[in-house]
């Protein structure tokens, strides 16, 4: 029933981001990604619902704020768990944020190549939430178990009318942060003998550069249509639209990789937003 409704792909978007129950949520948006890549949807439709100000969730995990999600050493079952329980949780909102920068920018004019990338993000991200849920459940816990924090989706919240912002924002800040901290936690789950959940952290890790590239690839494209300095435009964004100081250590290897070189993001270390 669910496929035979999707009419558009910014309706299955809009559809997977509604949707509370997160087995149905990346279920749906891997069928979205998977039609249209197929060719058996059009980008939009005069069906598709509203889009919503928030994603829809279940009832646990809490939310509260960042300095209330308490770290644990990874030299202990609960603290690995309460590790794989953030990434769970940082996974389920890209999941939702690469479904939002579909439907909420589905007019503007940009090649259909774009929403490819996004889409394909998307199906990775949802893949990802799984593979850490079902590791989380071998180790006898759930996502839902502990509170977690909104950050992701209220960082990203401030650039809903701006697709240059969400870019730098959301690929170009908080996936590139994944590059920079991804390693030390793999090498720290292999210390510990946890080598099924350094297995989740080296695919996540190895799709996140995509992701990266993907962000990379379109803020570029839109700074050259707008005959902007990329490196120049991601600063005044990022100061615009993000708080705090972006935090060293840097993975410049990786980073630069997926296209994002240091003369973006060095200068911001020490940048103080209101």
């Amino acid at each position: 029933m669910t496929a035979l409704r999707m009419t558009s792909l910014r309706g299955g978007a809009i559809d997977a981001i509604l949707a509370a129950d997160l087995d149905r949520k990346t279920a749906l948006a891997q069928e979205a990604a998977t039609r249209w890549f197929a060719g058996k949807i059009s980008l939009r439709s005069p069906l598709d619902a509203a889009l919503p100000e928030r994603p829809g969730r279940p009832k646990k995990p809490e939310l509260v704020p960042p300095t209330q999600v308490k770290k644990r050493s990874l030299h202990t079952v609960h603290g690995r768990i309460a590790l794989l329980h953030s990434i769970a949780h940082i996974e389920l909102n890209a999941v939702d944020l690469a479904l939002d920068i579909v439907a909420r920018f589905a007019t503007e004019p940009v090649p259909n190549s774009f929403f490819d990338g996004w889409m394909q993000v998307a199906f990775e991200e949802a893949k990802h939430f799984r593979m850490v849920r079902d590791r989380l459940r071998d180790l006898g816990a759930d996502y839902g178990d502990m509170p977690a924090h909104d950050g992701l989706w209220k960082a990203a919240h401030s650039t809903r009318n701006d697709l240059t912002a969400r870019l730098a924002v959301v690929p170009l800040i908080l996936e590139a942060r994944g590059l920079d901290v991804t390693p030390s936690l793999q090498a720290k789950m292999r210390e510990t003998g946890d080598l099924e959940s350094a297995a989740v952290l080296d695919v996540i890790y190895n799709d996140e550069k995509g992701h990266v590239a993907i962000g990379a690839k379109w803020f570029r494209f839109l700074c050259a249509r707008e005959r902007r300095d990329p490196a120049q435009t991601f600063k005044e964004l990022v100061r615009a639209n993000f708080r705090g100081p972006l935090k060293p250590p840097f993975n410049d290897v990786a980073r630069a990789e997926a296209g994002l070189t240091p003369s973006f993001y060095r200068s911001l270390t020490s940048t103080s937003n209101a």
